[in-house]
Protein backbone atom coordinates (compact mmCIF):
# COMPACT_ATOMS: atom_id res chain seq x y z
CA UNK A 1 0.00 0.00 0.00
CA UNK A 2 1.33 3.69 -1.31
CA UNK A 3 0.82 6.67 -2.72
CA UNK A 4 -2.28 8.13 -3.16
CA UNK A 5 -4.16 4.99 -1.67
CA UNK A 6 -2.88 6.33 1.96
CA UNK A 7 -1.40 9.21 3.72
CA UNK A 8 2.56 8.80 4.14
CA UNK A 9 4.27 10.07 6.84
CA UNK A 10 7.81 10.34 7.01
CA UNK A 11 9.64 10.81 10.45
CA UNK A 12 13.04 11.86 10.19
CA UNK A 13 13.13 11.56 14.13
CA UNK A 14 14.67 8.25 15.14
CA UNK A 15 11.20 6.36 15.85
CA UNK A 16 10.60 3.05 15.24
CA UNK A 17 7.82 2.31 13.09
CA UNK A 18 5.59 0.19 15.19
CA UNK A 19 5.66 3.16 17.84
CA UNK A 20 4.47 5.34 15.04
CA UNK A 21 1.81 2.75 13.87
CA UNK A 22 0.83 3.03 18.32
CA UNK A 23 0.24 6.77 18.35
CA UNK A 24 -1.92 7.17 15.24
CA UNK A 25 -3.89 3.96 15.69
CA UNK A 26 -6.55 5.93 18.37
CA UNK A 27 -7.03 8.51 15.31
CA UNK A 28 -7.47 6.10 12.54
CA UNK A 29 -11.29 6.78 13.04
CA UNK A 30 -11.00 10.18 12.05
CA UNK A 31 -9.18 10.08 8.74
CA UNK A 32 -10.38 9.03 5.14
CA UNK A 33 -7.27 6.94 4.35
CA UNK A 34 -5.12 4.70 5.97
CA UNK A 35 -1.56 5.89 7.32
CA UNK A 36 2.34 4.44 6.22
CA UNK A 37 5.06 5.19 7.80
CA UNK A 38 8.41 5.64 6.12
CA UNK A 39 11.21 6.36 8.76
CA UNK A 40 14.52 7.95 7.31
CA UNK A 41 17.42 9.08 9.97
CA UNK A 42 20.84 10.68 9.18
CA UNK A 43 22.37 7.11 8.30
CA UNK A 44 20.39 6.75 5.06
CA UNK A 45 21.85 7.74 2.01
CA UNK A 46 20.72 10.91 0.11
CA UNK A 47 18.67 8.96 -2.35
CA UNK A 48 16.74 7.10 0.07
CA UNK A 49 16.00 10.18 1.81
CA UNK A 50 14.43 12.03 -1.29
CA UNK A 51 12.75 9.57 -2.37
CA UNK A 52 10.45 9.32 0.74
CA UNK A 53 10.36 12.95 0.63
CA UNK A 54 8.34 12.85 -2.71
CA UNK A 55 5.64 10.34 -1.35
CA UNK A 56 5.04 12.31 2.15
CA UNK A 57 2.41 13.68 2.77
CA UNK A 58 3.40 14.58 5.92
CA UNK A 59 7.29 14.90 7.01
CA UNK A 60 7.79 14.19 11.34
CA UNK A 61 11.40 16.56 11.62
CA UNK A 62 14.14 15.56 13.65
CA UNK A 63 13.76 16.49 17.59
CA UNK A 64 17.62 14.82 17.43
CA UNK A 65 18.33 17.78 15.09
CA UNK A 66 21.28 15.37 13.06
CA UNK A 67 18.94 15.47 10.11
CA UNK A 68 18.86 19.28 8.49
CA UNK A 69 15.59 20.01 6.14
CA UNK A 70 17.23 21.97 3.25
CA UNK A 71 15.91 23.65 0.59
CA UNK A 72 17.25 20.80 -2.02
CA UNK A 73 14.59 18.56 0.55
CA UNK A 74 11.82 21.30 -0.18
CA UNK A 75 12.01 20.81 -3.87
CA UNK A 76 11.15 17.04 -3.31
CA UNK A 77 8.13 17.54 -1.23
CA UNK A 78 5.73 17.10 -3.77
CA UNK A 79 2.69 16.69 -1.33
CA UNK A 80 3.89 17.59 1.37
CA UNK A 81 1.03 19.82 4.03
CA UNK A 82 3.11 20.24 7.07
CA UNK A 83 6.30 19.61 8.21
CA UNK A 84 5.54 18.84 11.90
CA UNK A 85 8.81 19.66 14.60
CA UNK A 86 8.34 17.47 17.49
CA UNK A 87 10.33 20.26 19.33
CA UNK A 88 10.88 24.29 20.58
CA UNK A 89 13.48 24.44 18.43
CA UNK A 90 13.52 24.41 14.15
CA UNK A 91 16.76 26.15 13.27
CA UNK A 92 17.54 22.95 11.50
CA UNK A 93 14.64 23.43 9.16
CA UNK A 94 14.88 25.94 6.23
CA UNK A 95 11.63 27.25 7.05
CA UNK A 96 11.97 30.20 4.35
CA UNK A 97 12.40 27.71 1.55
CA UNK A 98 9.95 25.60 3.21
CA UNK A 99 7.66 28.59 2.99
CA UNK A 100 8.37 29.45 -0.71
CA UNK A 101 6.92 25.76 -1.39
CA UNK A 102 3.98 26.90 0.47
CA UNK A 103 4.39 24.04 3.30
CA UNK A 104 3.94 25.16 6.44
CA UNK A 105 6.18 24.58 9.13
CA UNK A 106 4.96 23.62 13.13
CA UNK A 107 6.46 23.16 16.58
CA UNK A 108 4.99 22.29 19.89
CA UNK A 109 4.31 25.37 20.69
CA UNK A 110 3.91 25.47 24.47
CA UNK A 111 4.11 21.69 25.22
CA UNK A 112 7.16 21.89 27.10
CA UNK A 113 7.05 25.66 28.72
CA UNK A 114 6.24 24.49 31.79
CA UNK A 115 9.15 21.80 31.80
CA UNK A 116 11.61 24.87 30.82
CA UNK A 117 10.19 27.70 33.44
CA UNK A 118 10.46 24.64 36.40
CA UNK A 119 14.22 23.83 35.30
CA UNK A 120 15.01 27.76 34.70
CA UNK A 121 13.85 28.81 38.00
CA UNK A 122 15.42 25.52 39.89
CA UNK A 123 18.74 26.42 38.34
CA UNK A 124 18.83 29.70 39.08
CA UNK A 125 18.02 28.79 43.24
CA UNK A 126 21.07 26.15 43.43
CA UNK A 127 23.47 28.99 41.74
CA UNK A 128 22.48 31.65 44.11
CA UNK A 129 23.01 28.77 46.87
CA UNK A 130 25.90 27.48 45.45
CA UNK A 131 24.23 24.09 45.58
CA UNK A 132 26.66 21.90 43.63
CA UNK A 133 29.39 22.94 45.62
CA UNK A 134 27.54 22.78 49.21
CA UNK A 135 26.73 18.88 47.84
CA UNK A 136 30.51 18.16 46.53
CA UNK A 137 31.96 19.29 49.32
CA UNK A 138 30.16 17.04 51.86
CA UNK A 139 29.87 14.09 49.62
CA UNK A 140 33.98 14.50 49.62
CA UNK A 141 34.19 14.81 53.23
CA UNK A 142 34.47 18.06 53.41
CA UNK A 143 32.73 20.80 55.67
CA UNK A 144 32.43 23.80 53.47
CA UNK A 145 29.96 26.08 55.71
CA UNK A 146 32.02 28.76 56.67
CA UNK A 147 33.88 29.19 52.68
CA UNK A 148 30.39 28.96 51.30
CA UNK A 149 29.51 31.99 53.78
CA UNK A 150 32.76 33.89 52.81
CA UNK A 151 31.80 33.07 48.83
CA UNK A 152 28.70 33.98 49.76
CA UNK A 153 24.90 32.71 48.38
CA UNK A 154 22.08 34.31 47.72
CA UNK A 155 18.21 34.43 48.32
CA UNK A 156 15.84 34.96 45.24
CA UNK A 157 13.55 36.77 47.85
CA UNK A 158 13.75 40.78 47.42
CA UNK A 159 15.95 40.38 43.80
CA UNK A 160 15.43 41.64 40.26
CA UNK A 161 14.51 38.49 37.84
CA UNK A 162 15.55 39.60 33.79
CA UNK A 163 13.42 37.89 31.10
CA UNK A 164 15.11 37.91 27.41
CA UNK A 165 11.99 36.78 25.78
CA UNK A 166 8.66 36.93 26.47
CA UNK A 167 6.91 34.35 24.38
CA UNK A 168 5.32 30.90 26.07
CA UNK A 169 7.88 29.77 28.07
CA UNK A 170 9.15 33.44 29.52
CA UNK A 171 5.29 33.86 30.44
CA UNK A 172 5.45 30.64 32.45
CA UNK A 173 8.79 31.67 34.07
CA UNK A 174 6.87 35.33 35.07
CA UNK A 175 4.12 33.47 36.71
CA UNK A 176 6.16 31.14 38.45
CA UNK A 177 8.01 34.02 40.09
CA UNK A 178 5.20 35.37 41.52
CA UNK A 179 5.78 33.55 44.82
CA UNK A 180 9.30 35.01 45.16
CA UNK A 181 8.56 38.73 45.55
CA UNK A 182 10.48 39.56 42.74
CA UNK A 183 11.17 42.08 40.14
CA UNK A 184 10.73 40.95 36.68
CA UNK A 185 12.25 43.11 34.04
CA UNK A 186 11.35 41.37 30.54
CA UNK A 187 13.29 42.34 26.97
CA UNK A 188 11.56 41.36 23.70
CA UNK A 189 11.36 42.22 20.06
CA UNK A 190 8.33 43.27 20.54
CA UNK A 191 6.66 44.55 23.50
CA UNK A 192 3.18 43.40 25.74
CA UNK A 193 0.47 45.12 25.23
CA UNK A 194 0.31 47.42 28.79
CA UNK A 195 -2.94 45.01 29.85
CA UNK A 196 -0.75 41.94 29.47
CA UNK A 197 2.74 43.19 31.47
CA UNK A 198 0.54 44.33 34.60
CA UNK A 199 -1.09 40.99 34.55
CA UNK A 200 2.01 39.32 34.59
CA UNK A 201 4.16 41.38 37.11
CA UNK A 202 6.45 42.30 34.20
CA UNK A 203 8.08 45.63 33.32
CA UNK A 204 9.77 46.21 30.22
CA UNK A 205 13.45 47.11 29.87
CA UNK A 206 15.85 47.44 26.96
CA UNK A 207 18.22 45.04 26.95
CA UNK A 208 21.54 46.61 28.37
CA UNK A 209 19.36 48.18 31.40
CA UNK A 210 17.65 44.68 31.76
CA UNK A 211 21.88 43.47 32.54
CA UNK A 212 22.81 45.89 34.58
CA UNK A 213 20.05 45.68 36.85
CA UNK A 214 18.93 41.95 37.46
CA UNK A 215 20.28 39.67 39.97
CA UNK A 216 18.98 36.53 37.53
CA UNK A 217 18.88 36.60 33.99
CA UNK A 218 17.21 33.98 31.71
CA UNK A 219 16.61 33.19 28.03
CA UNK A 220 14.08 32.00 26.47
CA UNK A 221 14.42 33.51 22.55
CA UNK A 222 14.38 31.19 19.99
CA UNK A 223 18.13 31.36 17.61
CA UNK A 224 18.22 33.35 14.80
CA UNK A 225 20.18 35.68 12.98
CA UNK A 226 19.28 38.50 15.25
CA UNK A 227 20.22 35.91 18.17
CA UNK A 228 23.47 34.69 17.63
CA UNK A 229 25.60 35.63 19.97
CA UNK A 230 23.03 37.90 21.78
CA UNK A 231 25.09 37.86 24.53
CA UNK A 232 28.68 38.14 24.00
CA UNK A 233 31.67 39.39 26.23
CA UNK A 234 30.23 43.23 26.45
CA UNK A 235 26.62 42.35 27.59
CA UNK A 236 28.47 40.04 29.87
CA UNK A 237 30.29 42.63 31.17
CA UNK A 238 27.00 44.73 32.35
CA UNK A 239 25.88 42.34 34.75
CA UNK A 240 26.56 41.95 38.40
CA UNK A 241 29.41 40.21 39.87
CA UNK A 242 26.48 38.60 41.60
CA UNK A 243 24.14 37.96 39.14
CA UNK A 244 23.64 34.20 37.44
CA UNK A 245 22.70 33.88 33.56
CA UNK A 246 20.64 30.39 32.99
CA UNK A 247 20.16 29.17 29.32
CA UNK A 248 17.77 26.53 28.65
CA UNK A 249 17.34 28.20 24.93
CA UNK A 250 20.02 27.65 22.20
CA UNK A 251 23.76 27.18 22.61
CA UNK A 252 24.58 29.88 19.71
CA UNK A 253 22.54 32.80 21.65
CA UNK A 254 25.50 33.33 23.85
CA UNK A 255 29.29 33.43 23.24
CA UNK A 256 30.44 30.40 25.03
CA UNK A 257 33.96 31.60 25.32
CA UNK A 258 32.76 34.95 26.83
CA UNK A 259 30.72 32.71 29.28
CA UNK A 260 33.88 30.81 29.71
CA UNK A 261 35.91 34.03 30.96
CA UNK A 262 33.20 35.48 32.58
CA UNK A 263 32.96 32.60 34.88
CA UNK A 264 36.68 31.99 35.37
CA UNK A 265 37.56 36.04 35.80
CA UNK A 266 34.71 36.48 38.17
CA UNK A 267 32.22 38.98 35.83
CA UNK A 268 29.14 36.82 37.15
CA UNK A 269 28.82 34.58 40.03
CA UNK A 270 27.54 31.86 38.18
CA UNK A 271 25.54 30.28 34.85
CA UNK A 272 23.60 26.88 34.25
CA UNK A 273 23.77 25.94 30.70
CA UNK A 274 21.39 23.26 29.10
CA UNK A 275 22.45 23.76 25.31
CA UNK A 276 25.62 24.09 23.40
CA UNK A 277 26.53 24.74 20.42
CA UNK A 278 27.70 21.29 19.40
CA UNK A 279 25.54 18.89 21.00
CA UNK A 280 27.25 16.81 22.90
CA UNK A 281 30.11 19.25 23.50
CA UNK A 282 33.38 17.42 23.40
CA UNK A 283 36.06 17.87 26.32
CA UNK A 284 37.66 20.66 24.47
CA UNK A 285 34.03 22.73 24.44
CA UNK A 286 34.87 26.41 26.46
CA UNK A 287 32.37 25.51 29.03
CA UNK A 288 33.30 21.69 29.59
CA UNK A 289 36.96 23.04 30.33
CA UNK A 290 36.79 25.93 32.60
CA UNK A 291 37.10 24.26 36.11
CA UNK A 292 36.19 25.03 39.69
CA UNK A 293 33.46 27.59 39.03
CA UNK A 294 29.83 27.95 39.83
CA UNK A 295 28.41 26.20 36.75
CA UNK A 296 25.48 23.41 36.30
CA UNK A 297 25.79 21.90 33.13
CA UNK A 298 23.28 19.31 32.12
CA UNK A 299 22.52 17.76 28.55
CA UNK A 300 19.85 19.22 26.94
CA UNK A 301 16.78 18.01 29.03
CA UNK A 302 14.58 21.37 30.33
CA UNK A 303 12.34 20.96 28.28
CA UNK A 304 12.64 16.98 27.79
CA UNK A 305 10.92 15.81 31.07
CA UNK A 306 8.76 12.28 30.75
CA UNK A 307 5.98 14.82 31.25
CA UNK A 308 7.12 17.37 28.49
CA UNK A 309 7.50 14.57 26.38
CA UNK A 310 4.00 13.08 26.54
CA UNK A 311 2.95 16.15 25.78
CA UNK A 312 5.03 17.12 22.92
CA UNK A 313 4.05 13.85 21.24
CA UNK A 314 0.66 14.71 21.59
CA UNK A 315 0.81 17.97 20.47
CA UNK A 316 2.41 16.62 17.39
CA UNK A 317 -0.09 13.66 16.66
CA UNK A 318 -3.04 15.93 16.83
CA UNK A 319 -1.44 18.59 14.94
CA UNK A 320 -0.89 16.05 11.45
CA UNK A 321 -4.46 14.36 12.16
CA UNK A 322 -5.57 17.40 12.22
CA UNK A 323 -4.06 18.68 8.55
CA UNK A 324 -4.69 14.86 7.63
CA UNK A 325 -8.82 15.88 7.94
CA UNK A 326 -8.34 19.26 5.59
CA UNK A 327 -8.15 22.00 8.52
CA UNK A 328 -5.22 24.23 9.21
CA UNK A 329 -2.34 23.22 11.60
CA UNK A 330 -1.74 25.39 14.81
CA UNK A 331 1.63 26.76 16.37
CA UNK A 332 3.15 27.45 12.29
CA UNK A 333 6.76 29.16 12.58
CA UNK A 334 7.08 30.64 8.59
CA UNK A 335 4.00 31.39 7.37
Amino acid sequence: MSGRDSYVIVSMSPLPESFLKTLFAPYAGQLDKPLEFIVVTARDSKERILEALEKADVVIGDYSFSLPITAEMCEHMKNVRLIAQPSTGFDHIDIEACAKKGIPVANIGGANSVSVAEYTIMAALALLKRLIKAHLDVSEGKWSQWELMELGTYDLYGKTWGIIGMGRIGRQVAKRLRGFDVRILYYDKYRLPEDKEKELGVEYAPLPKLLKLSDVVSIHVPLTEETYHLIGERELRLMKPTAVLINPARGEIVDEEALARALSEGWILGAAVDVYSREPPGPDHPLIKVKNVNIIRTPHIAGATSDSRARIIQATVENIVRVLKGEKPVNVVNM
